[in-house]
């Protein structure tokens, strides 16, 4: 998978997202990497549209305890086809790991993230 597959774009615009602290930049980056009726299946269960990733990002992401915090993408993309993987890591402003995980999405045929399934945590 080479930097600019249309996976790693979408994955990193919706990373780049999370980070967004301007509400407009944050809207802009997730209509550039999520269709409209993307399905999320998060920590805290299922959710659908662009507009509840934005409010899961805003309540939960950026609204830490311990915020500002930062999504970090950990690991390269890994992308079979329409399916990708990729590690990541949340943490706080001095870089110390609150949390890490893997993410799957599923990308369109326009390049853009229908599907984003969170696994948060370590698998024991």
């Amino acid at each position: 998978m080479t930097h600019d597959a249309p996976h790693v774009q979408a994955i990193d615009a919706f990373i780049a997202a999370t980070n967004a602290h301007d509400p407009a930049e944050r809207a802009t980056l997730l209509n550039s990497a999520l269709t409209a009726d993307v399905v999320f299946w998060g920590p805290l269960g299922r959710s659908v549209g662009r507009q509840a990733v934005e409010d899961f990002i805003t309540e939960v992401v950026q609204g830490h305890p311990a915020a500002p915090c930062r999504m970090v993408r950990t690991t390269r993309v890994d992308a079979p086809e329409e399916w990708a993987r990729f590690g990541w890591r949340y943490e706080a402003g001095d870089g110390h790991a609150l949390l890490s995980g893997t993410d799957m999405v599923h990308v369109s045929a326009a390049g853009e993230i229908d599907q984003i399934v969170v696994f948060a945590g370590a698998l024991e």
